[in-house]
């Protein structure tokens, strides 16, 4: 658990890096553009997302890697010379965290606040729409919502903002339900 916290804490350091240059660039819309793209094709690669984790390949290979993937997407030259860098400097397997953390930085640059909801089943539009009104209301800040479908909460929802969640999923419900009995 202490290597999840340090691999964040490394995210985040570098997400600070890449923000405050993209900032200082005027670039932080191309660079957040750039990320999601990127996260994008390592969820869809299974081949990008072994290089990018696996110790088998070298810094040198995976900063190629990544970089060759970049150019070929036409990602903005603040974005390939830090996918470089991060790669250089031997922490490519931390690109989601960093992904993370920025998106989390410019959204808050634009007074909106990043939310991860997970649902059994995918969200309709009008279902979406709601969220998105009640986490507003809740919030103050309009919320960016980024959608996960993980079937194993079996029904219910899971909203994280920031370092808070809130959990009314069927599986938290039950688990609830399951330690009350233990204990009676």
């Amino acid at each position: 658990m202490a290597d999840d916290s340090k691999a964040t804490d490394v995210g985040s350091r570098y997400a600070r890096a890449l923000f405050d240059l993209a900032k200082d660039e005027k670039r932080i819309a191309a660079v957040e553009k750039d990320l999601k793209s990127i996260k994008a094709m390592i969820a869809g690669s299974p081949d990008l997302k072994t290089l990018l984790a696996s110790p088998k390949f070298s810094a040198e290979d995976k900063g190629k890697g990544i970089v060759a993937v970049g150019v070929k997407a036409k990602f903005n030259i603040t974005t390939l010379k830090f996918l470089g860098f991060l790669a250089s400097n031997g922490r490519a397997n931390a690109l989601a965290s960093v992904i993370t953390s920025f998106e989390a930085l410019a959204a808050a640059e634009r007074g909106a606040v990043s939310a991860l909801v997970t649902t059994a089943v995918p969200l309709s539009a009008a279902q979406a729409k709601g969220v998105a009104a009640a986490l507003r209301q809740a919030l103050g800040k309009d919320p960016e919502i980024e959608t996960r479908v993980d079937a194993s909460i079996l029904g219910g929802i899971k909203v994280k903002v920031g370092s808070r969640l809130y959990d009314a999923s069927l599986k938290s419900k039950l688990d609830q339900l399951k330690f009350a009995l233990k204990r009676a």
